[in-house]
């Protein structure tokens, strides 16, 4: 939460302000028709805060659905349900703790439809060809005309981009140099942290913003009773973050079940919501 706070982070911020300025564009766009019963299902909902501001439209506009929170945390759940009883009573939320593919595979039978949100540009951390895979697999616990609102990170320059994974506080930095702790703690590690640093890189045309722990100095740390020799300046790589255009998304729809009906983007053009729908299985 403390990264998603940074000023430096405006994925957050952004996206945000899609569903508080656009939400009836986006119920739009969803064909979303009152009178008929549906399953709004979301994919990694943590506290739901972007969420909410469509939950409230939804129930402002009296549609008839029940939201479906699919987390892998019961402890964000419950938290997250207490949260909308309190806040729009009226809501029906029914909690689904588990891996995402598992919940939905639970869910293949009911004959609604579904509208299923993965937001923040969580598909972002994977490549693209495994973008693609997981889209594929979606689409094969969906129904036809099923819709999935898919959030992203747009590409933009490196001045951008690099700050939101470089923070002035360091917390990008610490929640990077986390991993070595982790080690130490849950695999025998013996990594001293003070002899890595946090460096992130970014350029446009690739597009992808990776996060790298660098060794400072020769050195050999044992894991798990096994030995590994670093070099100074050698860079280990943790984490990426894909950047997106509408030229790499249609890449990676390509030969899934899926079509792109609509695509909203904030003030800036920093991040964009692309709304599918599932066509006939190809």
């Amino acid at each position: 939460m403390q990264i998603m706070n940074m000023p430096e982070y405006y994925l957050f911020n952004a996206e945000f302000e899609i569903f508080q300025k656009q939400r009836e564009q986006m119920i739009q766009a969803l064909s979303i028709q009152k009178d008929t019963y549906f399953e709004l299902i979301e994919l990694g909902a943590g506290d739901g805060t972007k969420t909410k501001e469509l939950l409230r439209a939804l129930d402002k506009g009296d549609f008839n659905f029940d939201y479906l929170p699919i987390d892998i945390s019961q402890n964000s759940l419950n938290k997250l349900e207490a949260a909308l009883k309190s806040e729009m009573p009226n809501v029906t939320v029914k909690t689904k703790q588990g891996d995402y593919f598992d919940v939905l595979a639970s869910l293949k039978d009911s004959h609604h439809p579904k509208v299923v949100l993965f937001l923040g540009s969580n598909i972002g951390n994977l490549f693209d060809h495994q973008a693609h895979d997981f889209i594929y697999q979606l689409g094969g616990s969906l129904r036809t005309n099923d819709k999935l609102l898919l959030g992203v990170d747009l590409i933009k320059p490196v001045g951008v981009v690099l700050p939101a994974y470089n923070d002035a506080l360091g917390i990008t930095a610490e929640f990077n140099l986390n991993i070595l702790d982790r080690i130490n703690k849950e695999l025998a590690g013996d990594f001293d942290r003070n002899k890595f640093v946090h460096k992130p890189e970014y350029t446009e045309e690739e597009g992808i913003a990776k996060s790298y722990l660098m060794s400072t100095v020769e050195q050999t740390v044992e894991v798990m009773g096994k030995s590994y020799a670093f070099q100074k300046g050698e860079k280990t790589h943790t984490e990426i973050s894909r950047k997106y255009s509408d030229e790499i998304i249609n890449k990676i729809l390509k030969d899934t079940d899926f079509s792109l009906l609509k695509k909203l983007v904030d003030s800036q053009c920093l991040f964009a919501n692309y709304i599918l729908k599932r066509g006939e299985s190809l």
